[in-house]
């Protein structure tokens, strides 16, 4: 796609794009910052949670929890994390580690590593503006999945399989695995919160498929400021759902549906935000909305000379699981499909028609 179709896809909004959708999203707005447009909710505050009690086992403190965390993913789909038990400065390191992945290796070195699908995921190299095919954003992204880490004891293993130089792999696998021990507690507070069976996905959810995406946001010109291309186009994520420690520059903007309302989202240091995506809102019948996002330029003038740094995690079932609606939620809204029919129907907008499975799992467990 040439950089004059790219650039048209500013102007455009989420609804040209709503055939690809495979939940209900009525909500409609434009996929970049638009002053003239856009009103931001300043009063309204996205729920902050002290996890600590629930990790530490007591039975009470899990369905208060659970009580917490689903309140808030049924009204916004968004909430901040604190107590996660995850410290600090590990989140500090990978942070340097990932500006140092993008600034040190060679442009020639990550050619070989371009994005691919590998089952349902697109996983590997984003080049700035090559995120998406709609949208210029102004992001490099590098996404691995399960089996780009040596999670498994897998005799196969190659790092240089996933990696453009040694020694990265075990640095990020430190969050990876600090990450994988919040994925069960996470998801069985939620569906305690719904009223279903709290270990109903524990079987799927022991050894997850997972997207770790490094995202690398160059420094802004100021054409590029002044323009308001967008860093990241407004989207909703399309797994059950992310965890994503607090980057170090503000930017990121949630929409609240309520009111068509943006909040600017500027989380404490250390703590993780967690957002619910479109598996959710699917198995749910739609009590979890995959909530609106995006990431604009940071209002300080002193920040646009620095590269935003985030790590997010989007946490999946593996391919040839079926999603359906979870027990005792009503009459489900939608039928039972195949996740990689469904995930790769929706990512279609991103990736081009021909992304799109037509049900046949050729690729299934594989990332």
């Amino acid at each position: 796609m040439s950089d004059q179709d790219l650039e048209a896809g500013t102007a455009k909004v989420n609804q040209d794009f709503a055939h690809y959708e495979q939940v209900r999203k009525d909500q409609t707005y434009g996929l970049t910052e638009n002053a003239a447009v856009d009103a931001f909710d300043e009063n309204y505050e996205i729920k902050t949670i002290d996890m600590a009690a629930a990790l530490a086992g007591g039975a009470d403190a899990k369905a208060a929890f659970a009580a917490e965390l689903g309140a808030a993913m049924e009204e916004i789909g968004f909430a901040v994390l604190t107590g996660h038990g995850v410290d600090t400065a590990l989140y500090d390191q990978i942070s340097a580690k990932t500006a140092e992945f993008f600034e040190t290796i060679p442009k020639d070195a990550r050619t070989p590593y371009l994005a691919a699908r590998h089952g349902s995921v697109n996983q590997g190299y984003f080049p700035v503006k090559a995120t998406t095919i709609i949208h210029p954003d102004l992001v490099e992204g590098w996404v691995f999945c399960r089996r780009a880490f040596d999670l498994d004891g897998d005799a196969s293993y190659s790092e240089r399989g996933y990696w453009p130089e040694a020694g990265y792999e075990p640095v990020f696998r430190q969050v990876v695995e600090a990450h994988q021990a919040l994925v069960q507690p996470l998801m069985q507070a939620m569906l305690q919160y719904l009223g279903c069976d709290p270990h109903h996905y524990d079987s799927r959810l022991s050894a997850s498929n997972f997207g770790f995406r490094l995202n690398y946001y160059p420094v802004l010109t100021e054409a590029e400021n002044e323009a308001g291309t967008g860093r990241m186009l407004g989207h909703e994520d399309v797994d059950l759902f992310t965890i994503l420690p607090a980057a170090n520059q503000s930017g990121l903007q949630v929409l609240n549906r309520a009111n068509m309302k943006w909040i600017r989202l500027n989380p404490p240091k250390g703590s993780i935000i967690i957002n619910t995506g479109d598996y959710m809102q699917r198995i749910s019948n739609d009590r979890f909305p995959s909530t609106t996002h995006r990431v604009a330029a940071p209002k300080s003038v002193k920040r646009l000379t620095e590269p935003r740094i985030s790590f997010p995690m989007a946490v999946y079932v593996w391919e040839d699981e079926v999603l359906e609606v979870l027990p005792g939620l009503g009459d489900p809204k939608y039928p039972p499909i195949t996740a990689q029919e469904f995930h790769t129907k929706i990512t279609s907008k991103y990736y081009g028609d021909d992304y799109r499975d037509s049900g046949t799992n050729h690729d299934a467990g594989s990332e």
